[in-house]
């Protein structure tokens, strides 16, 4: 279990050093992970210098009302689409007035998938003042799997988008 502790607290580790080093806030909007990422960044003694808040979205309606996405978008496209996740990061950044904001969606399983849309689709996107940028994955395994891969590649898309926006090697 150690070492699986250690690997499961080392990206959250990893990205609260580099917000605080480099003054950032993030504020996070959470759908199929259903919290996971946001429970991940708290375990970080500290969170709180850099970590203002997030949004468990889970239904549309929620996406719309409080995250600001356009009920168009989610006719037109569906929750789980790249324009979704892209309303949802930029809508929790102007919830929370951070400076990055970082959304996860998609279909964590066992049902809900479709041909076009198999169960492990998933859409993070990161908004800041630069611009959103969005990022389309198919994860596979449990449904507790797809969370914790979801959760990981979210961590791991700030920590690089963290190092970008600072030039970080």
């Amino acid at each position: 279990m150690g070492d699986s502790l250690e690997a499961y607290e080392k990206l959250p580790r990893e990205l609260g050093t580099l917000l605080f080093t480099h003054e950032i806030s993030i504020s996070l909007a959470e759908s199929c992970t259903g919290g996971l990422i946001s429970h991940r960044i708290t375990q970080i003694p500290g969170a709180s210098r850099f970590f203002e808040g997030a949004v468990v979205s889970y239904s549309n309606d929620s996406k719309i009302s409080i995250l600001g996405v356009q009920e168009d978008t989610i006719t037109q496209n569906g929750a789980v689409s790249e324009w979704t996740a892209r309303q949802m990061a930029e809508g929790v950044r102007k919830l929370f007035q951070t400076d990055l904001g970082c959304s996860v969606t998609g279909i964590a399983g066992p049902d809900g998938g479709s041909p076009e849309k198999p169960i492990g689709t998933v859409y993070i996107a990161i908004s800041s003042n630069k611009g959103t940028q969005c990022w389309h994955f198919h994860f596979t395994g449990s449904r507790e799997d797809l969370k914790l891969k979801t959760s990981s590649k979210a961590l791991e898309l700030m920590i690089s988008h963290v190092k970008k926006l600072k030039q970080i090697g």
